[in-house]
């Protein structure tokens, strides 16, 4: 059984489709990654996989079940870290987490959630006095204190500084190691390309493209930019299939290699290219 299985997804509001007829397969412990300008039904999608948002047409089951219909056996075995979380201001770090644990049937310990999201400095701060960035990490710190199997996570870096995200990367990884499975949206497509198994570019309420990072939207057999200097000196420039070929014929030449540079397109060139189709 797949985590998430998805098909003929749609959702409309006033006569507009916000979801076109998305189709979806997420397996058990695989990290997926949501890609998509504002828009393009990223978070409705998400919101009806939560059970949040009722569906207008298609099935889908996660975990095994119809999250629109789904009781709360099935909402103790996921987790949420919403892009806009409200949180109790006048509690502390640890009061918070542990008032949350309280609803889970084998949660976390919470000063063991309080240290892997890096605030053990901060368990006794009222919520209220945390910066940005600390209160992100406490909305995820409530998302991973039930062991969720399956973990919904929507922007869940934004407001982090360098170090903080690279320590949340780790336990993604970790979380996923221990058999996680986690959904993803970021707007940062080196948190995506860093993290994630697959991923899938959602743009006018349709999935326009999955692979994994490597090969997203064709980008592992693009054609390579080759750029050297020849042997008087001047730049030169070639779009080739094969480097390779074009690097024997160089050497043969006695070309200077030491300048020469292989470029593939990045993963955000293959993104814009593949939301600028559809607009």
């Amino acid at each position: 059984m797949e985590a998430i299985e998805v098909t003929g997804l749609r959702k409309t509001y006033g006569g507009r489709d916000a979801v076109a007829g998305v189709d979806l397969v997420v397996a058990r412990g695989e990290i997926f990654s949501l890609l998509g300008p504002n828009g393009a039904g990223k978070t409705t999608t998400v919101e009806i996989l939560e059970g949040h948002r009722r569906r207008d047409g298609g099935d889908v089951r996660v975990l095994g079940e119809d999250p629109g219909t789904a009781g709360g056996a099935w909402r103790s075995r996921i987790g949420i870290v919403l892009q806009d979380a409200e949180d109790a201001a006048d509690l502390t770090v640890h009061e918070m987490v542990r008032h949350v644990a309280g609803f889970y049937p084998d949660a976390r310990k919470p000063d063991e959630v309080i240290e892997l999201v890096g605030l053990t400095a901060k368990r006794t701060s009222k919520i209220r006095t945390l910066s940005g960035g600390q209160r992100r990490r406490v909305d995820v710190a409530l998302g991973i204190v039930g062991r969720p199997e399956l973990l919904f996570l929507d922007e869940p870096t934004t407001g982090f500084d360098p170090e903080a995200r690279r320590r949340f990367w780790d336990l993604i990884r970790t979380l996923a190691g221990d058999g996680t499975t986690i959904l993803l949206t970021t707007h940062y497509l080196d948190e995506a390309e860093a993290l994630a198994d697959r991923l899938a570019v959602v743009a006018a309420g349709k999935i326009v493209a999955t692979g994994t990072p490597a090969t997203l939207g064709g980008r592992a057999s693009a054609q390579a930019v080759v750029s050297w200097r020849d042997t008087g000196g001047t730049p030169r420039t070639e779009r080739v299939d094969d480097p390779a070929e074009l690097l024997g014929r160089l050497l043969a030449d006695g070309t200077d290699l030491t300048t020469l540079t292989v470029t593939r397109p990045t993963l955000e060139d293959t993104y814009l290219s593949l939301i600028g189709a559809t607009r």
